[in-house]
């Protein structure tokens, strides 16, 4: 809690000295269209991407006190938490006169510089830097459990289910690390579209599983239970429906020299074939024990 308010406390003096500038020297709104081709299309795949991730937290359900009670609290609480940090900074900028168009990747330290000076700017980058830290370490931690969880269910290679004497699925955390880091030659939209595609149809396949689920095994052992069959329906309709959109959007993005689309459904391709042969190597016996030990 202490590291959350520090890391917002920069924005908070950005905020106030917006706000000032706003006041005394009379400007005005000044959102106004950057003229790129497309803009709205990048608005509302970012946006989705900023609030896109809720799922993860299922990964840990068991280790999460009272979760029927305690997720609900925690996912309105924490929703509401995001949209006031994203709104509040953007309406003192505008309040400021700061052009919407003029904004880009390090905006907020140069706004923070010329604003308030060169101290401010680095406060911002500081808490930058922490706060993606902080989200790669959870991340990190949620991603690790899938392939260690599908290791011990014969549907990876065995390997990815070791474990140190901690318990961290170690070689599992090395493995994303080394996918994680392929990535680092693409552009941040680039990324953006390939992970909408990517993640987006993952979401999709939950939100079917979710309603399969409840009509097929209805007495199954469940963390928490998210309403009737009704609000398992109506929780996967609209986020489909722009998770849909952004593949179509992306349709004109290119990375490794093909549509961005396409290099997705590839990658997802992938998935059902691996676990074919995964499944086969699988059969073998004591193959999972022996790795896990």
């Amino acid at each position: 809690m202490w590291l959350f308010v520090l890391l917002l406390s920069p924005f908070v003096v950005l905020v106030a000295v917006a706000i000032w500038h706003g006041t005394h020297l009379s400007a005005h709104i000044a959102w106004r269209q950057s003229g790129e081709a497309g803009s709205l299309s990048t608005a509302i795949l970012v946006a989705m991407w900023n609030y896109m991730g809720w799922d993860n937290a299922s990964t840990v359900a068991r280790e999460v006190d009272n979760p029927r009670r305690n997720y609900p609290r925690a996912m309105i609480a924490s929703t509401v938490l995001v949209t006031v940090t994203y709104v509040i900074p953007l309406a003192s900028m505008a309040y400021a006169g700061v052009s919407a168009g003029s904004f880009s990747t390090g905006s907020w330290a140069d706004v923070a510089r010329t604003m308030a000076g060169p101290w401010l700017g680095f406060a911002i980058v500081v808490g930058g830097t922490l706060t993606s830290v902080g989200m790669f370490n959870a991340l990190t931690m949620s991603y690790a459990r899938l392939p260690m969880v599908l290791a011990e269910d014969g549907m990876l290679p065995g390997a990815l289910a070791r474990k140190n004497h901690r318990g961290v699925p170690w070689f599992a955390v090395v493995a994303c690390a080394v996918a994680w880091a392929l990535a680092l030659r693409f552009s941040f939209e680039r990324l953006i579209s390939l992970d909408l595609i990517l993640y987006g149809s993952s979401l999709i396949l939950e939100f079917i599983a979710l309603v399969v689920l409840r009509l097929r095994e209805p007495a199954l052992e469940r963390p928490f239970r998210a309403g009737s069959l009704v609000s398992a329906c109506m929780i996967g309709a609209v986020p489909t429906a722009l998770i849909l959109y952004a593949d179509f959007s992306s349709r004109r993005e290119h990375m490794a020299h093909m549509p961005a689309l396409l290099l997705g459904s590839l990658i997802a391709a992938c998935g059902p074939l691996f676990y074919l042969f995964s499944k086969r190597a699988s059969r073998r016996p004591g193959t999972v024990a022996a790795a896990a030990d």
